[in-house]
């Protein structure tokens, strides 16, 4: 571990390097009593005891928690996409073996063509044209039969996605546009008083809908606290995760996704109604009351339906709220929590800057120690462990700017 822990400490985190490293470094040779394991001991470390690496790191998270070094109070969770060493060429999805079939039937006809062409002249070197055409056409034929093959391998699989190279892997889209990578989706918490990474998760979900709850407890475990706001961007926005915080008494604070079609063209949003609900109504920005009307089920519970039967066809507003006949107002069964949650963050208007100040520049950095490459292990286990190596390595870095070598050490013996 302390092999490791150097290692990734100095951005030496294979374990061929950090063979050679113990050989002939003289930190690591005093590190490890001499001690030079070859690069399979190194790399089967890491594979075999990665459970034991988790519980270092969480342990560490303790340590900082007993000296002081957690607000405790508050977190800010993010996620980031990391590449694995899958490559894109070897993950395969339903629109990518459609676009790739597309491509080699265009080469395909291509060859077509140009041995049509070379067999109408009759001089040797178009005999030899024809040789060299027939044996491209044939490797194209048998990667269109490979391709075949692949997309029955890619319509049987669960999330409808197959990688070779690392199988836990997935297509993942990033903010660019038109880009995305193959690789691992990082969840961190990190506390908003010295930016100390409190839990982390790596999974192959693209997206971050589903983690706050998940994140959100981790981090009130790690670090005791009885009261915890978590900060997250709107990504995390789910009606789902917002009530399975508060159901655990976490604060969470995440902006709405702005996702309707009305407010991009110029209607008033949901957030111009004004809810009462000693009355169980709405007012709308006309002053009109909306009352209960139907209701149906979806996948989150029951929803509600708000509407004025007469009032809407001769509001002067209307061509400002709608183009429909009237205006409804859909409220889930526990928009209650919602309407608290966007209490908090009118409250704390600076929530997203804090928020951005304090986890993504612990991303910055692990990508920088990491050479801006990919993870070195494969399937997700291992993947977990070698992020949990990153963190552990990160925590003691800020533990050691913070208090500085002596008071670390001093804490860590007592």
């Amino acid at each position: 571990l302390k092999l490791y822990l150097y290692g990734y400490l100095n951005q030496v985190q294979s374990s061929r390097r950090l063979e050679r490293e113990a050989g002939r470094n003289i930190e690591l040779m005093w590190l490890t009593g001499k001690l030079a394991p070859d690069f399979k001991t190194i790399a089967d470390f890491r594979r075999d005891n990665g459970d034991a690496i988790r519980a270092v790191c969480r342990q560490f998270v303790v340590l900082c928690r007993q000296i002081g070094l957690l607000a405790g109070g508050t977190v800010a969770v993010d996620g980031s996409r990391f590449r694995a060493v899958n490559t894109r060429d070897k993950n395969f999805t339903p629109g990518a073996i459609r676009r790739r079939v597309e491509q080699v039937e265009a080469s395909i006809e291509r060859y077509l063509a140009l041995l049509d062409t070379a067999d109408r002249q009759e001089d040797e070197v178009a005999e030899m044209r024809r040789d060299r055409l027939t044996e491209r056409l044939a490797r194209l034929r048998q990667q269109m039969r490979d391709l075949k093959a692949m997309e029955r391998a890619v319509a049987a699989a669960p999330d409808r996605q197959v990688s070779l190279t690392d199988p836990d892997a997935r297509a993942m889209a990033t903010n660019g546009k038109g880009t995305g990578l193959v690789g691992y989706n990082v969840q961190a918490a990190v506390d908003t008083k010295h930016h100390l990474v409190v839990a982390h998760e790596v999974t192959n979900v693209g997206h971050d809908r589903s983690q706050l709850a998940s994140m959100g407890q981790q981090a009130k475990e790690a670090t005791g606290a009885d009261d915890l706001t978590v900060l997250a961007d709107r990504g995390y926005f789910s009606g789902e995760e917002v009530l399975a915080c508060d159901a655990a008494g976490i604060k969470a604070i995440v902006p709405k996704s702005l996702t309707s079609s009305g407010l991009k063209r110029g209607f008033f949003g949901k957030q111009d109604f004004v809810f009462d609900a000693d009355r169980d109504l709405y007012v709308c920005p006309a002053g009109q009351e909306l009352t209960r009307g139907g209701q149906r089920s979806d996948r989150e519970g029951d929803v509600i339906f708000y509407r004025h039967l007469t009032a809407c066809s001769t509001c002067e507003l209307k061509p400002r709220c709608t183009p429909e006949k009237l205006r409804r107002i859909r409220r889930w069964e526990h928009e209650q929590v919602i309407d608290a949650m966007q209490a908090r963050l009118d409250r704390m208007p600076d929530a997203m800057r804090v928020r951005r100040q304090t986890v993504e520049h612990v991303f910055g950095t692990i990508k920088d120690w990491m050479g801006r490459g990919h993870f070195l292990t494969r399937r997700l286990p291992n993947v977990g462990t070698e992020m949990s190596l990153h963190v552990l390595a990160y925590n003691l870095k800020r533990a050691i700017a913070i208090l500085g070598v002596p008071m670390l050490m001093k804490a860590m013996r007592a």
